[in-house]
C-alpha cells in the first residue's frame, strides 16, 4: 500500500505539472499583456519543478526515495569543533524546512561548554535519503575563531552520517538475545527541569558492538523504539558496505573508508569560499550555504555518481 501510494503521488505529480504548462501555454496564446508578469512568474516556477524532477530521475538507489537519520559527530577541534557541528545541524535543518520535510531530532548529545558533541535527527519525507547521502564524510571548517581571546584562525572538523530509514520488510534480523538495553536519566537544563526518571536508552548490539542511544524524548517507550529505528539502519548499513567491499575486492579496487580525508571545506577567514572536494562545485557566499543552500552541492555530486556509473558499467 505505500508502494501504492508513492507510485499514485508520483504520476498525480506529473499530471499536474502538465496541466500547469497548458494553462500556461492557453494563456500566452491570449497575447495579453497584462498577463505577461504572472506568465513570467509561472514559467520561472515551472523550470524549478522541472529541475527538481529531472534530479530525482538521479537517485535510482533502492533506498533514494527512503527518509533518513542523520548524525553529526564532533571530531578535531575541542569546543570549536562542537560549535562546528552545532552549525551543521542549523544548516541541515534549515535546508530541510526549505524542502519541505519534517526533522526530528532523536538524540542531542551537548558540549561541555558550547555547541554539540554528537546529534541524530530523522529527516522525514521522500527521497530525503537519496539527497541527503551527499553529505556523508568529514566536512572541515576555518575560521577565527569565537572561542579564541587572541582572535587567531582555527580549524576544526565533524563527521556526519546519512542513513536510510528501514521499513519494517527490509532483510535486517534483530534477535533480542543479541542486543543489551541500558536505561539513564537524559541530560538536562537542571532546575525544575531536571530528568528523575530513567528514560533514555542505550541499545548494544553485542555481535557487531554498535551502540544507539536516545534520549530527546520524555517517554522511555519512544526513547527505544527511535533507538531500534536507528539500530536497524545502522546494521542495513553495515549490510551494504560488506556488500560493497566483497565486489570490490574482487574486482581489485577496495579501499577502506576511514576518518581523514574532508568531503567539504568551509573558509570563513581570510576569504569566504565552500567548496567539495569531491566535485570541485563551489560557493562564494559561505553564509548562504550555513543557512542550508545545499542543493548545488547535491546536485553536483549526484551528476558526479551518475557520470563515474557509467564509465564504469
Amino acid at each position: 500500500m505505500q508502494r501504492l501510494t508513492a507510485l499514485r503521488d508520483e504520476v498525480q505529480g506529473w499530471e499536474a505539472l502538465k496541466q500547469r504548462i497548458q494553462d500556461a501555454l492557453e494563456l500566452v496564446e491570449l497575447g495579453d499583456p497584462d498577463l505577461q508578469e504572472e506568465l513570467e512568474a509561472e514559467v520561472e516556477a515551472i523550470e524549478k519543478e522541472l529541475e527538481r524532477r529531472e534530479l530525482e530521475t538521479l537517485l535510482a538507489g533502492p533506498y533514494d526515495k527512503s527518509s533518513a537519520l542523520l548524525s553529526i559527530h564532533a571530531g578535531a577541534g575541542g569546543t570549536d569543533a562542537h560549535d562546528w557541528a552545532e552549525m551543521l545541524l542549523r544548516m541541515y535543518l534549515r535546508w530541510a524546512e526549505k524542502r519541505g520535510y519534517e526533522a526530528e531530532i532523536l538524540d542531542y548529545q551537548p558540549g561541555e561548554e558550547a555547541g554539540i558533541k554528537s546529534v541524530t535527527v530523522a529527516v522525514n519525507g521522500p527521497y530525503a535519503y537519496g539527497y541527503l547521502k551527499a553529505e556523508k564524510g568529514v566536512h572541515r571548517l576555518v575560521r577565527i575563531s569565537p572561542f579564541d581571546a587572541s582572535k587567531r584562525r582555527h580549524t576544526s572538523f565533524a563527521l556526519v552520517e546519512v542513513l536510510p530509514q528501514v521499513e519494517e520488510d527490509v532483510d535486517v534480523t534483530i534477535h533480542p538475545n543479541e542486543l543489551r538495553v541500558e536505561t539513564f536519566r537524559a541530560s538536562s537544563a537542571g532546575g525544575q527541569h531536571v530528568q528523575k526518571n530513567a528514560t533514555a536508552v542505550r541499545i548494544t548490539h553485542i555481535p557487531t558492538g554498535i551502540v544507539v542511544q536516545c534520549q530527546n524524548e520524555r517517554s522511555l517507550t519512544q526513547n527505544k523504539k527511535n533507538a531500534m529505528r536507528v539500530l536497524k539502519a545502522r546494521l542495513l548499513e553495515l549490510k551494504q558496505q560488506e556488500q560493497a567491499r566483497k565486489i570490490a575486492e574482487l574486482k581489485g579496487a577496495y579501499q577502506k573508508a576511514e576518518w581523514g580525508n574532508q568531503i567539504r571545506s568551509y573558509v570563513l577567514h581570510p576569504y569566504q569560499l565552500v567548496k567539495d572536494h569531491r566535485t570541485g562545485y563551489e560557493v562564494g557566499n559561505a553564509q548562504a550555504v550555513l543557512d542550508g543552500d545545499l542543493d548545488g552541492f547535491i546536485e553536483a555530486y549526484l551528476r558526479q555518481q551518475v557520470s563515474q556509473a557509467e564509465k564504469s558499467g
